[in-house]
């Protein structure tokens, strides 16, 4: 079974100024995260902006990523849809690349009942079969809830692998723990959960944080797994800060301007998402500051 590792980054998508994706600089960017804590690169993810991308950016995001971090990181691709018909041809054309996986948000919007989830989420495996899928729950933006029930029969099939959870409820963890298969891997969909669902069996992080402390994170994953869990612990509470800045508006507003302030050249965001107010590029440079990142 493929292993995503512990630290994998929904990585964000650079924009040149005029809003035409920075081609140049993602493939900086993916190189120098997988050389700072990062196992694998999820691309074309809530946090990479695909509801503002088209199809042919992000397919060309594949390959310049691909290409990119070839032996260092897997990369994932971001091919969900509320329509599975389009869900479906994007996986199965994502496949075709030789990528390593696939991540599969909840249908947004049109809110399927739970067996429309299972089929939904069914038929897109059926047709890549051999093509490893990572489910995404996020209720908060989706407006339906995978339930753990729904997840364990999802296990099933064979290369349903993962699922990112960021339902932020730590009982909807644990059940699905209960429900599943150990091999079936539980990633934390917050920064901030991360050390609490490791305590449930959790596997690691779809995280936004590594492209800032990605080795810290790594550190604070091996730590718990070692067992020294007061290690994790600090480790977590030293970076708690920055996880809650992060998310003080809309993701992945704020992990760009944090890049900006680093210099990297990674532009703004699409509309309708929008610049960050002073106040919260302000937070986010003390607290990066504290850190020694600036």
């Amino acid at each position: 079974m493929i292993d995503f590792g512990k630290v994998i980054t929904a990585m964000i998508t650079p924009f040149n100024s005029d809003g035409s994706v920075n081609y140049e600089e993602v493939e900086k960017l993916s190189i120098w995260l997988t050389e700072n804590g990062t196992d694998s690169l999820v691309i074309c993810g809530t946090t990479g902006e695909s509801p503002s991308l088209t199809w042919e950016e992000e397919y060309k995001l594949f390959q310049v990523v691909q290409k990119a971090v070839a032996g260092k990181a897997k990369v994932i691709a971001g091919t969900g849809s509320n329509s599975t018909r389009e869900a479906i041809a994007a996986t199965e054309k994502a496949a075709k690349l030789g990528l390593d996986g696939s991540l599969q948000v909840v249908p947004y919007y049109n809110k399927p009942p739970q067996s429309g989830l299972y089929e939904h989420f069914k038929a897109i495996a059926q047709a890549t079969p051999e093509f490893p899928i990572m489910v995404y729950n996020i209720p908060g933006r989706t407006g339906q809830n995978l339930i753990p029930e729904t997840v364990a029969k999802l296990a099933e099939i064979s290369n349903i692998v993962a699922i990112k959870e960021a339902s932020g409820d730590i009982d909807q963890v644990s059940q699905i723990r209960h429900l599943t298969a150990p091999e079936f891997k539980i990633y934390s969909g917050d920064d901030s959960l991360t050390l609490p669902l490791l305590a449930v069996g959790g596997s690691g992080v779809v995280s936004v944080a590594s492209h800032l402390v990605g080795k810290q994170l790594q550190e604070m994953i091996v730590a718990f797994e070692i067992g020294k869990v007061q290690v994790a612990t600090e480790i977590h509470l030293k970076l708690f800060s920055l996880f809650k800045a992060l998310f003080a508006t809309t993701n992945p507003i704020p992990v760009k301007a944090a890049l900006n302030l680093l210099n990297w050249k990674v532009g703004s965001t699409r509309p309708p998402l929008c610049d960050p107010t002073t106040e919260v590029t302000e937070k986010l440079s003390a607290e990066m500051g504290q850190l020694g990142l600036l």
